[in-house]
């Protein structure tokens, strides 16, 4: 198949998704055209059968905000009709979903059929388009696009709540590929490569997110201040956000700066989550969880919160800890036991990297979007 893929090529979760996505459909032979105002950061442009198209936006006096909708729209319409696109696969419905709409409306025009698929990732759902100026147009793009997931069961279920979506939705979970995500085997090479981040003595927790107010940066500062006041520890943050300065300012107050490492944003973050001993994410909404899951592929157990779709991914007890939404106490007595008792963090250790073999899998997971895509396409010759 030739697929056209949009998202926000920056540094959160449904970028990542759809860039990881694409990079898969590639490696089975489809061929993969994203289309968006910059190249996603995960791609590095090596992968074969994988093209990018930048959708150039002008700035007129005229206008005060740029309409980057309608720019995307008319360069989705172009790049279907000169790279013969079967499907469009959106991610994040706004406006990605809106400009597909305008995209298949212009096609239709011309006799050329373009079908697209919206994958609703979260925020999109959960606090965007719950906004009363968006809610109209979000709902309407989601009725009439050709196929429609959620990444998870609670999701699908907020989106049928609070839109009153009639039609049908299908969950297809997010993925990880098992083989890029992977813990370090060998305990010598492990343990030199930690020597980056830490004592051979410190434990290490770590953090990754866009440092958004919903990912409560500063809980995880907070959660790490009890816990080297413990045991020898370190702190590394991975991402970069609207929050990062009150981080470092709480860090500074409480006298732990020294014992965080801020690495900002990175790409192989694959390379850095095995040296961790446990993830942090107290994050205040989740509609997955992805860092959990990559971490989890990694062997790395996770301090997390009882909301959205999270338990659905994780076994609380089993493949990490849940607690209630800023209930730093609770986390940070919870990595405290798991640090302190070496065979319930192994055991938990075994059971996350097992549950995202068997359930999350880019091998699992991909195949079932292959799926989705062909009965969407069998639907439009019905």
């Amino acid at each position: 198949m030739r697929i056209g893929i949009t998202c926000y090529p920056t540094y959160g979760g449904s970028g990542v998704v759809a860039t990881e996505l694409g990079i898969e459909l590639a490696a089975l032979g489809h061929q993969v055209h994203f289309i968006s105002y910059s190249q996603p950061f995960r791609l590095t442009g090596r992968d074969e059968g994988i093209f990018y198209h930048e959708v150039p936006v002008s700035s007129y006096p005229l206008f005060e905000f740029p309409p980057y909708d309608l720019a995307l729209a008319s360069r989705m319409a172009e790049v279907a009709e000169f790279s013969q696109l079967d499907l469009l696969h959106v991610h994040y419905a706004i406006p990605h979903s809106v400009s597909a709409l305008l995209a298949r409306q212009m096609l239709a025009a011309r006799g050329r059929r373009l079908p697209f698929v919206t994958t609703l990732h979260g925020t999109d759902i959960t606090l965007v388009g719950l906004d009363r100026s968006y809610l109209p147009i979000t709902r309407y793009a989601i009725q009439e696009s050709d196929g429609v997931t959620s990444i998870s069961e609670y999701l699908k279920r907020k989106t049928v709540e609070d839109f009153g979506v009639t039609r049908g939705i299908e969950v297809v979970a997010n993925f990880v590929n098992c083989d890029v995500y992977a813990p370090i085997k060998d305990a010598v090479q492990r343990a030199e490569a930690r020597k980056r981040l830490a004592d051979p003595n410190e434990a290490i927790l770590m953090h990754l997110s866009n440092f958004r107010p919903v990912k409560r940066v500063v809980d995880v500062v907070r959660i790490f201040a009890q816990v080297v006041r413990e045991i020898p520890a370190r702190l590394v943050l991975v991402g970069d956000g609207p929050d990062r300065s009150a981080a470092e300012w709480l860090a500074h107050d409480l006298g732990i700066h020294s014992k965080i490492h801020f690495m900002g944003k990175q790409e192989r973050v694959n390379e850095l989550l095995p040296l961790a001993d446990i993830l942090l994410m107290p994050s205040e909404l989740e509609s997955f969880g992805l860092a959990a899951l990559e971490a989890m592929a990694c062997k790395v157990p996770s301090i997390a919160t009882h909301v959205g779709g999270v338990p659905e991914l994780i076994d609380d007890g089993e493949t990490g800890l849940l607690y209630e939404v800023g209930d730093v106490d609770a986390m940070a007595s919870g990595a405290l036991g798991l640090l302190r008792d070496p065979a319930r963090l192994e055991a938990m250790r075994d059971a996350g990297r097992r549950t995202a073999q068997t359930r999350f899998c880019s091998t699992l997971v991909v195949p079932h979007y292959v799926r989705y895509y062909e009965q969407v396409l069998a639907n439009q010759g019905s």
